[in-house]
């Protein structure tokens, strides 16, 4: 008679630095490089223990210079590795911006298919834990942008912990922005999940009355306007797009199509912003579904202040995914 396997409890850390530990333990192909992510064990505690387990040569640190180490890390993979790059936070990645466009994402077109750069590099986006402006803000639509990349933003524990090996399995490089107040977040791992299909978005909560579209840090937040739409008689569908690019805009149309409305929640600037890419393919592909205008709700076009109640004050809100909602249904 069998035993039952009961799900562990685990944080969105923990689940991140077990995804890098089978990664380096199932491929020697396979290492980490990156700032402080050595003894050191990374800037936000994800690598902790890694380098006393796997050693200097798996787990390297790299000197203060982004377009070097990411460089660095596109050479290994041309060269047959499966790199795994770390950058501090999205703000530092733009130091490494001609590197990832100009040759991570091009060099398979350029080649003519000769040169695949099956390179994974993560980093720490958004705000929310007062870092001021160089260390906030949300760039990955910035990145979702350029074709030749794959885009991830995982919200959920079990994305963190099961996005990574198909990210290094996928001969394209793969971008994966972790939220910073995700780090520290706590629930359960089921010991059943696996690899996550990042062709798709996921549904994490089912509703019928309109539906919520976001993804990475805002999933908490807008999960929760959710809960307080339920109280008030508005039931809410919420879509975690997951993947940023390519975006499975098949499954936010057929969400739109089951409740008529839309609301789309992203960290980001409001104008040019993935949000708006996201309210234009619903225009575009679900027009006569709609029973109301999609609403937006992004941060303020303002460099993220430092002070606690002003970066609260320029992030999006449940009480304001709250209010966006109310206009689409009322």
């Amino acid at each position: 008679m069998g035993t039952k396997t009961s799900a562990a409890p685990t944080t969105y850390r923990e689940a991140m630095r077990e995804a890098l530990r089978e990664a380096l333990s199932s491929d020697e192909r396979v290492f980490l490089m990156g700032e402080d992510v050595g003894r050191y064990g990374g800037c936000f505690g994800v690598s902790l223990g890694l380098f006393e387990e796997f050693g200097p040569d798996r787990v390297r640190d790299a000197p203060l210079s982004e377009s070097a180490f990411v460089g660095a890390g596109i050479g290994a993979a041309l060269a047959g590795m499966r790199p795994i790059v770390e950058i501090m936070t999205v703000n530092f990645s733009l130091l490494a911006l001609d590197q990832i466009l100009n040759n991570a994402a091009t060099l398979l077109h350029m080649s003519g298919g000769q040169l695949a750069v099956p390179l994974v590099i993560r980093m720490t986006t958004g705000a929310g834990r007062q870092l001021a402006a160089q260390h906030s803000h949300s760039l990955e639509g910035w990145y979702a942008h350029i074709p030749g990349l794959r885009v991830l933003a995982p919200a959920a524990i079990e994305d963190a912990r099961h996005m990574l090996a198909p990210a290094l399995a996928d001969p394209d490089p793969v971008l994966i922005f972790e939220h910073g107040s995700l780090y520290n977040a706590a629930g359960e791992l089921s010991p059943s999940a696996g690899p996550v299909d990042l062709d798709h978005a996921a549904v994490r909560r089912p509703g019928t009355d309109i539906t919520l579209i976001t993804y990475g840090g805002s999933l908490t937040k807008t999960l929760t306007a959710a809960d307080r739409l339920s109280g008030e008689g508005v039931d809410a569908e919420v879509i975690d797009l997951r993947t940023l690019r390519p975006l499975d805009v098949a499954s936010v149309t057929a969400s739109v199509a089951r409740t008529h409305r839309a609301v789309v929640v992203d960290e980001a600037w409001r104008t040019g912003s993935l949000a708006a890419e996201v309210s234009s393919r619903i225009a575009e592909e679900a027009f006569y579904e709609l029973d109301a205008p999609v609403e937006r709700v992004c941060s303020a076009e303002v460099p993220m202040p430092y002070a606690r109640q002003l970066e609260e004050a320029a992030l999006p809100q449940p009480a304001d995914v709250v209010a966006a909602a109310h206009r689409a249904v009322d």
